[in-house]
């Protein structure tokens, strides 16, 4: 990773800035060199953000990247996107055997939230093709606490349905929310998160990846976890599709 210093596009090139120069502009944050046009060259990938001198929080992130043959410049603006630990990825997310983009940004938030989009050169335009918060506000779910120590955890897109035992939780936590008798005192609602972890997976062994994505199930708050919903998600041609859903859920020691 460049060491957040500040550059500028001089002569068809990225150039750095000399310090004394700086100012409180756009830097460098993440990198990648790899063909995501599709001629068989490299070409620059980079991350641009802006961020205050007294804080690690990145703000004003721009996806910029650079043909490495013709030196033309795509940019994609991240709106409304703040954050830690920006990372770049690229690898054949969509089966045409050109590298696609993964931006992931840490959102620093409770729950642990990342933002992450998937970018891909389509008829020759830069276009965003995965969202991970939109892709959350698609899944719809539902977390319920029923009787007898059990959690029911609901997924629409797909509809998938998931019984949990918290007897693992203890005695204590048990005691708080249920009478003597295995029954809710009131009823309890949680939750999911959005995505708090994305992966590229290469199933198949054939350098097309899948994406593997996971969202922490909340119980009565964000620290009281309950597993993770975990999808692996797939290319249609048109969208990412879920084409794998299961739970994982938390274990206890004996």
């Amino acid at each position: 990773m460049f060491p957040y210093r500040q550059y500028q596009w001089e002569s068809g090139m990225l150039q750095p800035i000399p310090p004394a120069s700086q100012t409180n502009g756009p830097f460098v944050v993440a990198y990648q060199f790899s063909d995501v046009t599709g001629d068989g060259i490299a070409d620059g990938i980079f991350l641009i953000a802006t961020k205050l001198n007294d804080s690690p929080l990145l703000n004003n992130m721009s996806l910029v990247v650079q043909n490495g043959f013709t030196h033309e410049i795509s940019v994609y603006h991240l709106k409304k996107v703040a954050g830690y630990n920006p990372t770049i990825w690229t690898g054949d997310l969509t089966g045409d055997r050109v590298d696609d983009i993964l931006v992931t940004v840490q959102s620093g938030g409770s729950g642990a939230i990342v933002y992450a989009y998937v970018f891909s050169f389509i008829s020759g335009k830069l276009g965003k093709i995965f969202d991970s918060i939109k892709f959350h506000e698609d899944r719809q779910y539902e977390v319920k606490y029923g009787n007898f120590a059990e959690v029911v955890v609901t997924s629409r897109n797909p509809n998938m349905r998931y019984i949990l035992n918290i007897q693992y939780k203890g005695k204590e936590y048990l005691d708080e929310i249920y009478n003597g008798n295995g029954k809710l005192k009131e009823p309890i609602e949680g939750w999911v998160d959005p995505i708090s972890g994305i992966y590229p997976i290469d199933l198949a062994g054939d350098g097309k990846y899948s994406l593997l994505t996971m969202e922490q199930i909340a119980g009565r708050y964000h620290a009281d976890s309950l597993g993770f919903v975990e999808n692996v998600l797939n290319w249609n041609g048109l969208a990412f599709e879920s084409v794998r859903q299961q739970v994982a859920i938390n274990g206890a020691s004996f």
